[in-house]
């Protein structure tokens, strides 16, 4: 989809900051520096509707970083407290106590654990009522404001609190992890996006044509978590670029039920190389490299791009490969 767009290079990032330095999350948190990118092109006139999480710590009452507004819900009903923001906001309207220079855009903003699975049935009804909002989730692949357990999110292979590496479960998580970008297209919504930090003018562009569309839009954005991960904080962005060039995170959105991706590696970078970065899956190659498991996720990341070229009609070199 070649739409016009106002971000041509990333100098064209607006300059304004709607959120302070200085906060509560962990240093390197690629959550938080979605939310700051996100803000950056939605503007400052914002609602934030958020499920507890990990950015939750972020507002320390009564101290809060943001220069927009914030609405903190239970775990499970984040799109239903963005209902009542989005109602109150029309009522306003409608009966002239609000002019329409006033309105905001309602978002929210939620980690995985909200998103992928306790707050699934308040987003399937918002979805279902055709809610007019904007969802960010900022996955760090597990529960990782209460200690980094699993979630549904969580990729095969990694080490959580409640899936750890051990002589009976070798590969500590040994789910796969769920996939919420085909579970909102499902359900028809209208705008489905993958987002990465390391990626900026694809993130800038996807927000923008996001918000040329009315109704639920999902945005689901790659988190970098060194607490969680086991990984330097200088590295986060590093690691979320290595995610997108090995293929585990594709950059992809869908319109109305048309997916297109919109970065499509020449070549692959073998998953191992991801992998490594971090002691997550510190047990996949120590004291002894579980190949087999490694291949495992090698094959399906492979047998992912084949599928998607396939029907996109782009061809990706896959590691261990020929072209095909």
């Amino acid at each position: 989809m070649a739409t016009a767009t106002r971000f041509r290079t990333l100098k064209d990032m607006p300059k304004e900051d709607y959120l302070s330095p200085g906060n509560t999350l962990c240093a390197g948190c690629g959550g938080i520096l979605a939310l700051r990118i996100f803000h950056k092109v939605l503007g400052p006139k914002v609602a934030w509707v958020n499920a507890a999480g990990c950015m939750t710590v972020s507002m320390s009452y009564p101290l809060s970083p943001l220069k927009s507004n914030w609405l903190y819900t239970a775990f499970a009903s984040a799109p239903a407290g963005a209902q009542g923001v989005r109602d109150a906001l029309d009522v306003l309207m409608a009966k002239g106590k609000l002019p329409a220079s006033e309105d905001l855009k309602v978002v929210v903003v939620s980690g995985d654990g909200a998103a992928y699975d306790i707050g699934l049935q308040s987003t399937s009804g918002a979805i279902d009522r055709r809610l007019d909002f904007y969802y960010l989730c900022y996955d760090n692949e597990a529960y990782g404001n209460t200690g980094f357990q699993m979630s549904t999110s969580t990729p095969y292979g990694s080490s959580t609190k409640t899936t750890p590496a051990t002589a009976a479960y070798p590969l500590g998580n040994t789910a796969r992890k769920k996939d919420l970008f085909e579970v909102w297209r499902a359900m028809k919504a209208p705008y489905v996006a993958t987002l990465a930090n390391s990626h900026g003018l694809d993130f800038l562009r996807k927000v923008e044509r996001g918000s040329e569309i009315k109704g639920p839009r999902l945005y689901i954005a790659f988190a970098a978590c060194p607490t969680g991960w086991g990984f330097d904080t200088r590295n986060s962005v590093e690691i979320e670029k290595l995610a997108v060039q090995t293929g585990v995170w594709p950059l992809k959105e869908s319109v109305n039920g048309a997916v297109r991706h919109t970065f499509v590696p020449r070549a692959l970078i073998p998953v191992s190389d991801y992998l490594k970065t971090q002691e997550r899956f510190n047990h996949l190659f120590e004291p002894s490299e579980k190949t087999e498991a490694i291949d495992a996720i090698q094959e399906s990341v492979n047998v992912y791009w084949k599928e998607a070229g396939a029907r996109e009609g782009f061809e990706v070199k896959l590691p261990g490969s020929s072209s095909r």
